[in-house]
């Protein structure tokens, strides 16, 4: 069988154009045995290949191009081109293509929309082959199973351009669609178009809105099929859009959960969604946190593994009944006493799952462990589980997650690793039931992702930007981290003096080094189970807010990569450099009483002492650092004691410039510092001065600089799965932010009361981009009921800006106000509204939670906070709630999301 490639492609002097394939001619997958193209343009490339005809009689490949013998550049290739061909030795496939670039419509690509939302189950067969044939290639994936894609052209075998007579495309490669035509049988030349079949009601419903496609007479030989690929197909039509709902599996409450949401809730909540026709299922992370077995564990993005998940998210019920049945019967007990509980209590649940855990393993343990299921999830996973597994022994066993405590293996070392999970190692029981319980969770969320897909319904996972410094990768891959360094977020509106998360940064040099395979793996993971994924901040792409190890708050930070500036350049904008001013904090006798108050006298002679300059004074040694200054007041928690803390705090940060991480030259301009004596203490034309550099650094400095930087890792993470990406964009975003996830077809994160115009108080619904996913409120903002009822003046500005009525706002979010809101959600522009399942609730008087304040999940400013928000209602009662969910099939039907 031969092969005849012909692309048109523009290279550079010295590139050449590649082919990689599944088949052995065309290097099977190996990219150094790539077969090479020629040209005599630079332009028009083809080859000729003779092959055997593959088994499966299917060929997958792609176009590169490379130059020196490596690639330098791939055309998009998430869906592979795949040819598939007759069982005929002498047949000549004659491929006519062109390069792929990433389509513009991307997001229809991705699994979300051709494994779940517009999912063809059954597939056709492929089309049949003729001696002379005409194979005519389209992508067209918004397309449901209940259509096709039909040709409809000027020749009798296409009717004529007669719609009822169309043939019908297979769809077995979805949503790529094809046909082979008898060519024998065609009068050239060819106009045709593509049309929308309906298959249920057997007749045309649109055409395609573009001139005639043309095919003059390509000279074919017998025994030869032209292959014309790469048509892209648009019908005139409504554009897609659905909905859905977030939540925490945490937060879910079945009447046979333990006291926490398990996966077998979540299956539960999949139901909900499709009860209400909803399209889409987001929760937050839901890797295992575990460092100290309390409550401060139960920060969802403070995981100690990328890959593993939290055992309390195991359905017990699923891991089969103790053989004990006075066990059993305690076990039921606690199991109804924890879950009558209002909220989490998380040291409890993890206790009692724990007890069931050892239990159970030993029960069933052996067995599951010698089974071909576990063993093949072993081998494609064991790369993480085992250092997972040994971590957690490891960390129970010395009582502390920092591995830089530990007596022994505070190094790892995978030899020393390796021993300790060999079957017969003391230690073995210990670390397998952490193979025994991860197992198990993956069966069930698998079994929830399958459910969903099934069911027309995307599962959406959340990845945290940071990992924690107490983690199996902070162990296992230290070279990846900068462990000197603490990762947050600059001051919002929600956090004044911004947030210090902890997480150390990325070594982002050393992972472009091999690919970034650490975040390849990462994500490759993640699509076993979700089809669409929220990227946490995923500003930290661009730049990181980096906090020195000495900081307690995020003002002292600094964005990480960034362009310092010199001494020279901060006096150029009219500033003299003033170390005293400008580096070290400022401390003045005239506001100590402002923020002291009474306490300012102890203050003076405790924490801070006089200069040689008269009413001005510098922190003392051993308080010259906020973490010192933590250190001072750790367990005490009375008023007077945190009004000093914190006051000494916003001392230590009273700074008008931080120096540079690494360039002990260069200087920042300290994030907000307007708001702060130091400031103030400038005359009028040093803060014009000032203001002119904080603008040019904050605004403009590094737009391009950082577009680059996420230009180096996005396109190839983003890309490397079939996910569709959701970009959460929310704070101090730069100019490129929009045009990098724009390039890359990332959807943008909306939310009415943090508009990305800063010149709006709110967003307008109606102006949001398609490609965004919008929402009313965030797990880390209070709910539309909550935020009703926080500011009576901001309130009552949108109640008559935004929702157009005069007179004075209600003081509380009424069920006709929320819906109203929604409704102005679902009617917006995004591809996406997924709504917290407290707004969806939020609308009916009789289901929605009687406490507004209940409803909260996060407050970003407190990073103790305790992370338990349950369900006041079980699933089983939400599916039966039905003057709920009829409001909530109405609006999502009047406003045509599904």
């Amino acid at each position: 069988m031969t092969l005849s490639f012909n692309i048109e492609y523009r290279t550079n002097w010295g590139e050449e154009v590649r082919v990689l394939g599944s088949i052995p001619e065309l290097g099977g997958n190996r990219f150094d045995e790539a077969f090479s193209l020629h040209t005599v343009d630079g332009i028009h490339w083809t080859a000729e290949l003779d092959i055997r005809v593959p088994e499966d009689k299917t060929i997958r490949y792609s176009y590169h191009i490379c130059k020196d013998g490596k690639p330098v550049r791939s055309e998009w290739d998430s869906l592979p081109r795949i040819l598939h061909v007759a069982d005929n030795p002498k047949k000549t496939y004659r491929i006519e293509e062109n390069w792929k670039n990433l389509p513009e419509q991307q997001y229809f690509y991705t699994s979300a929309f051709t494994e779940s939302l517009l999912a063809h189950h059954d597939r056709s067969a492929a089309p049949r082959s003729y001696k002379k044939g005409l194979l005519i290639k389209a992508y067209a994936p918004c397309i449901d199973s209940d259509h096709c894609l039909a040709l409809c052209g000027n020749q009798k075998t296409l009717g004529d351009w007669n719609p009822d007579k169309a043939v019908l495309m297979s769809d077995i490669d979805f949503p790529e669609w094809q046909i082979e035509l008898d060519a024998g049988k065609i009068s050239f030349p060819l106009e045709y178009k593509f049309v929308l079949y309906n298959k249920k009601e057997g007749r045309v419903v649109a055409w395609e809105d573009n001139p005639n496609r043309y095919v003059a007479n390509p000279q074919m030989e017998a025994n030869e099929t032209l292959v014309i690929g790469d048509r892209y197909v648009y019908f005139n039509l409504p554009a897609w859009k659905g909905s859905g709902v977030a939540v925490p599996v945490f937060s879910l409450r079945s009447e046979k959960s333990f006291g926490v949401g398990d996966f077998g809730d979540l299956k539960r909540m999949i139901d909900w969604a499709v009860a209400t026709h909803q399209k889409a299922v987001q929760i937050l992370p839901i890797n295992d946190t575990t460092m100290t077995h309390t409550w401060t564990d139960s920060y969802p993005y403070n995981s100690i593994s990328i890959y593993a998940f939290h055992p309390m998210y195991a359905d017990l019920k699923q891991l089969g009944k103790l053989k004990d049945k006075e066990q059993m019967a305690e076990f039921e007990r606690r199991r109804k006493e924890l879950n009558a509980l209002p909220t989490v209590d998380y040291e409890a649940v993890n206790k009692t799952k724990w007890d069931y855990f050892r239990l159970i393993f030993k029960q069933e343990g052996e067995k599951v462990l010698a089974s071909d299921t576990f063993r093949n999830f072993y081998e494609a996973n064991k790369e993480w589980l085992r250092p997972y597994a040994v971590f957690s022994y490891l960390r129970d066993a010395y009582k502390t997650p920092n591995f830089r405590e530990w007596p022994r293996y505070s190094t790892y070392d995978a030899a020393e690793i390796e021993t300790l999970c060999r079957p017969e190692a003391a230690d073995y029981p210990h670390i397998a039931i952490y193979y025994y319980i991860q197992f198990n969770l993956h069966l069930q969320l698998l079994a929830a992702t399958e459910h969903a897909r099934a069911n027309g319904v995307v599962l959406k996972g959340d990845i945290p930007i940071g990992i924690s410094r107490n983690s199996v990768e902070a162990w296992k891959e230290p070279h990846y981290f900068n462990l000197n360094g603490q990762a947050g977020a600059p001051p919002d509106d929600f956090s004044v003096n911004g947030q210090n998360w902890g997480f150390p940064t990325y070594n982002w040099d050393v992972m472009e080094k091999d690919g970034y395979a650490w975040w390849m793996k990462r994500f490759s993971k993640m699509a076993e189970y979700f089809d669409a994924y929220r990227i946490d901040h995923i500003l930290g792409f661009f730049r990181i807010w980096e906090i020195p190890m000495h900081a307690v708050h995020g003002l002292l930070g600094q964005f990480v990569p960034a362009l310092g500036m010199t001494r020279e350049e901060i006096e150029s904008y009219g500033l003299a450099f003033r170390e005293d001013l400008f580096l070290k904090p400022y401390i003045h006798e005239y506001f100590l009483e402002q923020m002291f108050g009474p306490h300012a006298d102890y203050v003076k002679q405790t924490f801070i002492e006089p200069t040689d300059v008269w009413e001005i004074y510098r922190m003392r040694p051993e308080f010259d650092t906020q973490r010192k200054v933590e250190a001072y007041f750790v367990g005490k928690t009375d008023a007077d004691s945190i009004w000093i803390r914190d006051g000494l705090y916003a001392l230590i940060s009273n700074v008008l410039f931080v120096p540079d991480r690494t360039d002990p030259y260069k200087y920042h301009p300290r994030i907000a510092v307007q708001h702060d004596y130091v400031y103030r203490a400038l005359s009028d034309w040093e803060k014009e001065a000032f203001n002119r550099l904080y603008d040019q650094y904050y605004y403009h400095r590094h737009n391009d600089f950082w577009g680059q930087q996420a230009m180096k890792k996005l396109p190839q993470l983003t890309q490397s799965t079939r996910m569709l990406v959701c970009g959460e964009d929310l704070g101090m975003i730069p100019d490129c932010v929009a045009w990098v996830m724009n390039e890359l077809r990332i959807l943008s994160l909306e939310i009415q009361r943090m508009p990305k115009d800063p010149t709006q108080e709110f967003g307008h619904p109606d102006w949001y981009p398609y490609r965004s996913v919008c929402t009313v409120s965030t797990h880390d903002m209070s709910t539309l009921r909550g935020w009703w009822e926080e500011d009576f003046q901001q309130t009552q500005r949108y109640y008559n800006s935004m929702l157009g009525h005069y007179g004075s706002a209600p003081s509380v979010a009424t069920p006709e106000l929320c819906e109203e809101v929604i409704r102005k959600h679902l009617e917006s522009n995004s591809i996406l509204c997924i709504l917290s399942l407290q707004d969806w609730m939020s609308i009916d008087g009789k289901w929605r939670n009687p406490n507004a304040g209940e409803e909260r999940i996060n407050v970003p400013a407190n990073p103790r906070h305790y992370w338990r928000w349950r369900m006041h209602l079980t699933l089983e009662q939400l599916m039966k709630a039905e003057s709920l969910n009829e409001k909530i099939r109405g609006l999502i039907g009047q406003t045509g999301r599904f």
